[in-house]
């Protein structure tokens, strides 16, 4: 076959494979282009999920009619000008492709009036330009755009569209994370006959706090912190939610670029590096973020959808991400009145169902202490002056829970679970310090192992020094431990070494000094699970109370490293109606 140039519609149905998925997409771009138009207010309606019809209505400056068919042509924009526009980009919109190539896979007609105008025109194709230009017609400041029968001329595309509804949840989930960009834009959609939603423009704290409750979940803002951390020329504002309301599918992730909804790795990373102390591996944190910087420091020309982005300096905006939502987190201190609450019910099972009804947090300042020498060896009790949010501890039970008193009612706690967090951040400390302890074995502990592990204990000793671990090698399968953090003194170290074997040789693949550090905390996560007090073991009251004292000063006490909660909290009023007291 000879090669020759493909005509107009041939491009832009191509094209419009890269940027009409389906009716989620359409929308995406032409709500995107009303809100670049200057609107205040967009109304959506679809019909059959999308697949039959979708109107979009703004009120923006609208289209001159001399543009009105220009609109509608291939690299056609009024968004930049120049490469410096186009390094520079500002708008959501800015390639020119997302109306011909819409108009060349549907019925498509185009309104606009601008205000200067005294009646609208409108223009009309079925998967082409019409040969004749717009005509006059009644329509309001603004534009409207109508697409019907989308994917009519190319049947083999709408064969992979899914039922109408779950084309329609796609619909809906891409307007509402649009809205959650523009506070100050009132949005409208139904379905059918159906009102979906109806958004006012929110011009104030309380006007968004509705919006993101009304878009997400009711109960997120009841569990989440609001951050809002500005340095390097980078801005990161927003809700993140505490680890105990966490998800069991990314379903309320939400993180803006500019202004820009975007999907991108690097940031995706940053998240979930912030999160890793505190959720299950199975977990996915929500969050509302909206990251700010100088426009010519990202590149947004990356992707035809626009969802992709490129960062000039991506280690330094992936460690300011990080860093201000890790700190935020473990700014976190037990606040009992809002914390974990558990609903009981007259009738109800004698497990407890634990219900998260939001998780309150307080600022406390850090205190310094030095690493516990043996498991249980706790500070002196604090002054009764001393703030003590968790109460006194009453009871032990079944060897695996503290039962504590304080002024909301009884405190349940796990005990190996809130004293594994309490070592696991002391050894962070100290390994952030440089100064990590190391206590020689009286009898060094041999170790057969695979002789690929066993050279990685032979590459690694440096690394796993640093931890606080002397390990060498003692033959072709065989490692010797001769030192550990004194912690693990008395613990069974032959079950330790495949794991930190493997956690040194993550350390050695990483580059970044973020990713080493990852590796190296995993392995002092491993470590003080170890370490942690076990199920069965009778502690004294002091001992008791110096867990929860500890607990109140530690970060992220909320969760062990597991992700699981290490407390919950029995308010009065819910014991007197399990007992049926008042009734």
């Amino acid at each position: 076959m000879p090669i020759r140039v493909l005509p107009d519609t041939l491009i832009n149905q191509i094209a419009a494979g890269e940027v009409v998925e389906r009716p989620a997409a359409v929308v995406k771009e032409l709500v995107e282009n009303s809100i670049d138009a200057g609107a205040t207010r967009i109304e959506v309606a679809v019909e059959q999920g999308g697949l039959g019809a979708i109107v979009v209505r703004d009120d923006g400056h609208g289209i001159p009619p001399a543009e009105i068919a220009l609109a509608l042509t291939r690299h056609a924009t009024s968004k930049i000008g120049s490469l410096d526009d186009l390094e520079r980009v500002g708008t959501l919109g800015f390639r020119g492709e997302a109306l011909p190539s819409i108009l060349s896979v549907s019925r498509l007609s185009l309104s606009s009036r601008t205000r200067g105008e005294a009646h609208g025109w409108r223009v009309a194709g079925d998967g082409a330009l019409p040969a004749t230009g717009p005509e006059p017609a009644a329509h309001l400041p603004g534009t409207t755009i109508e697409v019907r029968d989308l994917f009519f001329n190319t049947p083999a595309r709408r064969k992979f569209l899914r039922s109408e509804s779950t084309e329609f949840r796609h619909l809906d989930t891409a307007i509402r994370r649009i809205a959650l960009a523009r506070f100050d834009v009132a949005f409208r959609l139904t379905h059918g006959t159906r009102g979906v939603f109806d958004l006012p423009a929110a011009s104030d704290g309380r006007g968004r706090d509705a919006r993101v409750a009304r878009v997400t979940d009711p109960a997120f803002l009841d569990n989440a912190l609001r951050i809002d951390e500005e340095r390097l020329g980078l801005r990161l504002h927003g809700w993140i939610a505490l680890p105990s309301f966490s998800r069991a599918q990314a379903d309320l992730q939400y993180l803006y670029v500019n202004g820009r909804a975007v999907r991108d790795k690097l940031l995706s990373h940053a998240l979930r590096r912030a999160y890793a102390d505190a959720l299950h591996g199975s977990r996915y944190p929500a969050y509302v973020l909206y990251l700010e910087m100088d426009p010519a420091r990202i590149d947004v020309n990356v992707h035809p959808a626009k969802t992709e982005v490129r960062f000039r300096d991506s280690a330094m905006v992936h460690d300011f991400l990080f860093g201000a939502i890790h700190q935020a987190l473990r700014r976190v201190r037990p606040e009992p009145a809002t914390h974990h609450q558990v609903n009981l019910e007259p009738g109800a099972t004698a497990v407890a169902e634990s219900r998260q009804s939001g998780f309150g947090y307080a600022a406390a300042p850090r205190v310094g202490s030095q690493l516990l020498a043996a498991p249980m060896a706790w500070r002196p009790e604090p002054t009764p002056a001393t703030p003590q949010p968790l109460g006194r501890a009453l009871a032990q039970l079944n060897g695996i829970f503290i039962l504590a008193q304080n002024e909301l009612g009884l405190v349940l706690v796990d005990m190996h679970a809130a004293h594994e967090r309490v070592l696991y951040e002391r050894m962070k400390q100290q390994l952030a310090a440089g100064d990590m302890p190391s206590q020689q074995l009286l009898v060094p502990v041999s170790v057969t192992v695979r002789e690929d592990e066993a050279d990685q204990a032979e590459n690694a000793q440096s690394r796993l020094r640093a931890l606080g671990i002397e390990i060498e090698r003692a033959g072709l399968t065989t490692v010797r431990v001769r030192a550990v953090p004194p912690l693990l003194a008395g613990g069974d170290v032959a079950t330790l070494v495949s794991g930190l074997l493997g956690a040194a040789a993550e350390q050695d693949s990483r580059q970044h000094f973020s990713e080493v550090r990852e590796a190296q905390e995993r392995v002092l996560a491993d470590m003080a699970c170890r370490a942690a007090v076990r199920a069965g073991r009778q502690l004294t009251l002091a001992e008791m109370d110096g867990l929860l004292r500890d607990m109140e000063h530690t970060d992220l006490a909320g969760q062990c490293n597991h992700g699981r909660p290490t407390w919950v909290q029995f308010r009065h009023d819910e014991l007197d109606r399990l007992f049926l007291r008042g009734r």
